[in-house]
């Protein structure tokens, strides 16, 4: 079953709480937290203070994506303030398995992320240390962005060294996805699509969301 997570990057911040159900009307699995801290990405989004407002009143889990240096610093306030799912980058912390390791011992699925440009053996020696890998299909930073075709690539490599070790963890992908691109991120291995701009500028969410899922039937 293929998952729908939206990004509330691309939401209207003036009427959060009405996009934050249109998401969960349209039968999203999570809402997609993405935290920028103009380091290790060139852009400043939001942080744990939002998330906690929003995770109070969401009926489904907050999947958040640090994108910040030294991740380790904030990983027990974002559990504390709400979030499910935690996920570091590779490239932001020197101790990965140490990171991953505190995300799962609060209770939150632990994933880690990598850039396009990071190879696949950046997570080969912490597997089965993670409930999630995302592989970024833009540079991270801002949303709207064109997908990088090359990631495919990517994703088939996660899935095949996934399955030759046995492992269930998931594959996120984040950027550029749509009902264009989504076939072929399937086709790929993508367990997750986190959609920004494509959902919240939808005509019909529900009816966007129901064609993402569709893909992981038949």
């Amino acid at each position: 079953m293929i998952k729908v997570a939206p990004s509330i990057l691309s939401a209207d911040f003036l009427a959060l709480k009405g996009d934050v159900d249109k998401a969960i009307q349209a039968g999203a699995d999570y809402l997609h937290y993405d935290v920028m801290d103009g380091m290790f990405v060139p852009n400043i989004s939001f942080g744990q203070g939002i998330l906690k407002t929003v995770a109070a009143y969401s009926a489904i889990p907050v999947d958040a994506h640090l994108m910040i240096e030294r991740p380790e610093r904030f990983v027990e306030e974002f559990a504390a303030a709400g979030a499910r799912i935690i996920t570091v980058h590779a490239e932001a912390t020197r101790h990965l398995q140490r990171v991953l390791s505190l995300i799962r011992s609060l209770g939150c699925l632990a994933g880690v992320a990598l850039n396009p440009a990071t190879p696949i053996e950046a997570v080969r020696y912490v597997l089965g240390d993670f409930d999630l890998v995302l592989a970024m299909t833009v540079n991270p930073g801002f949303g709207g962005q064109k997908l990088i075709p090359q990631v495919l690539d990517k994703v088939r490599d996660l899935r095949k060294m996934l399955e030759e070790n046995g492992l269930s963890a998931m594959i996120e992908v984040d950027g550029g996805v749509s009902s264009a691109t989504a076939p072929s991120l399937v086709e790929a291995g993508a367990d997750v699509l986190v959609a920004g701009s494509a959902f919240f500028g939808a005509e019909d969410p529900l009816a966007f969301t129901a064609s993402l899922k569709d893909l992981g039937r038949g």
